[in-house]
């Protein structure tokens, strides 16, 4: 079975600490633009930016959104299947903005290069941040998060499943290893009417959030 590193109250907590860290870097919610990296991280941005509403008198209404990076990938080659989600950016743009990624896992780091190129082709943030509920090391590319939920230390052949309430119904964040993959790997295929399924990670190109069938790294 999976083990639980991270529960339902684990993780409102560091997202919390997320927020407030963002808040104490930026010197408020000024100028800032929170983007999540589809899918769980569009929900993750969400709830920060719904933490720093709240904490943080005067914010903007509109600061949260959405960077779809599928198209900037380099594994579009590898007849890996991914559908575009909607890249969404709040109005305002990002010009001159402190733009804050923020997506469930680091792994590889592809996903956040991908990120940054889609970005680049939006527009020109003053800065770049980037916030992840889950860093897992075994990074490819000299990419780092500035906000981090937990660092959890794996070997290559483990797995993280992370779970969210608006996708998955429950939440959580769960570590597996290579004995449990048998048990990980049934029923991974989300049909039209289920809740998605979370995603099996096979290759470090196989990182970002945007994979069409859950959340598994």
């Amino acid at each position: 079975m999976a083990r639980t590193v991270l529960s339902q109250a684990d993780i409102s907590r560091a997202l919390t600490r997320i927020s407030h860290e963002i808040l104490e870097s930026n010197r408020g919610a000024g100028g800032l633009v929170i983007l999540g990296v589809p899918t769980r991280g569009v929900f993750l941005a969400r709830r920060i930016a719904e933490i720093i509403q709240r904490i943080e008198q005067g914010a903007p209404a509109s600061l949260v959104g959405a960077l779809d990076a599928t198209m900037y990938r380099d594994d579009l080659g590898r007849n890996i299947t991914r559908t575009p989600q909607p890249t969404d950016i709040p109005a305002g743009g990002v010009d001159g903005k402190t733009v804050v990624l923020v997506d469930d896992v680091l792994y590889s780091g592809r996903t956040i290069r991908a990120a940054l190129d889609a970005l680049s082709d939006i527009g020109r943030p003053k800065v770049v941040r980037l916030a992840v509920l889950v860093d897992r090391g075994h990074r490819e590319l000299p990419i780092r998060a500035d906000f981090v939920g937990k660092n959890l230390p794996t070997s290559t052949e483990e797995r993280i499943n992370v779970r969210l309430r608006e996708v998955d119904e429950v939440e959580e964040v769960s570590i597996e290893s290579p004995r449990d993959a048998g048990a990980a790997t049934s029923g991974t295929t989300a049909t039209s009417g289920t809740t998605a399924a979370p995603r099996v990670f096979h290759d470090p190109f196989d990182e970002g959030s945007d994979e069409p069938d859950g959340g598994t790294r």
